[in-house]
């Protein structure tokens, strides 16, 4: 699902909102979660899941093209870490009945 997707579902979902307020409020949401990670600290939405930052330490890479060696910088990567609730639900869904929302 995409992020328009989103929105066109959650204003169909919510027809006392203007698909203009649910998209603002989408993008509020993603907002807070890229500020929040951009601080460093952790963002968690009960029930679904937390974003967090892994570190990955400098190494030496190669080049799949040339097979030259480079130099990996450290940086860090968002990772998400789903809820206990999330992967309930996941588990229990077959793949072709997750197509309703």
């Amino acid at each position: 699902m995409t992020k328009s997707e989103l929105i066109v579902k959650l204003a169909n979902r919510l027809p006392a909102f203007k698909e203009e307020d649910v998209s603002f409020s989408v993008a509020l949401v993603l907002e807070a979660i890229r500020s929040t990670l951009e601080k460093g600290r952790r963002a968690e939405i009960r029930g679904f899941g937390s974003f967090a930052l892994n570190y990955r330490p400098p190494r030496n890479g190669r080049n799949p093209k040339s097979g030259e060696q480079v130099s990996v910088p450290a940086k860090y990567v968002p990772h998400f870490k789903p809820g206990k609730e999330l992967k309930d639900r996941v588990n229990s869904v077959t793949p072709a009945a997750s197509q309703d929302f």
